[in-house]
């Protein structure tokens, strides 16, 4: 496992969680991976609290999961596991669009200063994920893409679906990480309609909505499974 140096006690529990998170989300902790609360506090030259902490938060966001005799490990998804994730995630999805159509989220005020604010916040998160995609800088893009997606949901006025679709976007990223990073280069090939969505969502379309996100997840369920060897 890489190391990071000395971390300041101010906030170490913070601190470990996003190194740790950035590590199983850039791929480089590989799933199974096993590690124990001692060995990471070992890594960082301090307490086993904070660590504990922060391993318990992560598996809180499904990100570790919390193995009874090693302490905790990268969870292992199957492609299997895959699909099952992309249909939960187009199920929240279409749940949201029709609250979209019933005019109870907050896009049917798109005049209102609030709205208009946070709009513009999700159109630059959206911004940099395609930058980042342009780039092909998975880790940026990973990062950006899940902020887009957390911020936006919250648009739609239920917090328990957008922290639901959350989590499964986490859990998405962290099993098709593992196939992306076979890729020589991922420039330009992953999803970047962002701000197209956006735009869709400022009009009040859904149906336009839903159809952007449909093409987004076949085009992620076909790479994985083209990278996973199931697809000719």
């Amino acid at each position: 496992m890489p190391g990071y140096g000395a971390v300041t006690r101010s906030t170490l529990r913070q601190q470990i969680a996003d190194a740790l998170r950035d590590e199983v989300l850039a791929g480089r902790l590989l799933p199974g991976r096993a590690f124990t609360v001692k060995e990471i506090a070992d890594l960082y030259g301090v307490s086993a609290t904070p660590v504990r902490e922060a391993l318990v938060d992560l598996s809180a966001q499904a990100l570790l999961e919390a193995d009874h005799h090693r302490g905790f490990r990268v969870p292992e998804y199957s492609l299997a596991d895959y699909r099952g994730m992309i249909e939960a995630r187009s199920l929240v999805t279409e749940g949201m669009f029709r609250v979209l159509g019933q005019g109870h989220s907050a896009f049917a005020t798109p005049d209102d200063p609030d709205t208009a604010a946070a709009l513009a916040t999700v159109r630059r998160r959206g911004e940099e994920a395609q930058r980042a995609n342009a780039a092909g800088d998975l880790t940026v893009l990973i990062g950006y893409d899940l902020r887009f997606w957390r911020e936006l949901s919250v648009l739609f006025g239920n917090p328990y679906l957008a922290e639901f679709l959350h989590r499964l976007r986490v859990r998405s990223w962290v099993c098709a990480v593992q196939h992306l990073r076979r890729l020589p280069e991922v420039r330009g090939r992953l999803w970047a309609g962002h701000i197209d969505l956006v735009d869709a969502l400022a009009a009040h379309d859904p149906e336009g909505a839903r159809a952007i996100v449909a093409a987004a997840n076949a085009h992620a369920l076909e790479m994985v499974e083209e990278l996973a060897g199931d697809r000719p």
